[in-house]
């Protein structure tokens, strides 16, 4: 009977995380704001941007399915070594699924909003170039 057990977990677990996810999106970084205000309603490249995207066992901060893109932003909470090493394996588990992953820290949105959208689109038509 213990592999009953499991499944419900799991569950409980998805769940935990959907309502994570939801509780991010109504509680967003000032720099969450500012960038998804210019990526939401296909205003990038037309193409669909999601927020606060469960990928695995992770929340994303913007993911974008059609060129498997994950954008991450970094404030101060992300400074130190032990954040250092948590982002670095979560890195490196997102692109062993096959996503890229740019980050950039909230300093990057305040001051050069324009810039980091510019280094967005890039990433996105170079994929949709070279994946029709």
């Amino acid at each position: 009977m213990e592999w009953f057990s499991r499944p419900k977990k799991s569950t409980q677990n998805q769940t935990n995380r959907t309502t994570r996810a939801k509780q991010l999106r109504r509680n967003s970084t000032r720099a969450e704001t500012i960038l998804w205000n210019r990526l939401r309603a296909k205003q990038l490249c037309g193409i669909r941007f999601r927020r606060q995207q469960r990928i695995g066992t992770y929340i994303v901060d913007i993911y974008c399915p059609s060129v498997r893109l994950v954008i991450e932003l970094d404030g101060v909470s992300h400074e130190g070594d032990a954040k250092a090493l948590s982002d670095r394996q979560r890195q490196v588990y997102l692109e062993m699924q096959g996503l890229k992953v740019l980050r950039f820290f909230n300093d990057e949105i305040y001051n050069n909003t324009e810039g980091v959208l510019e280094t967005i689109a890039a990433f996105c038509q170079t994929y949709l170039r070279s994946n029709p």
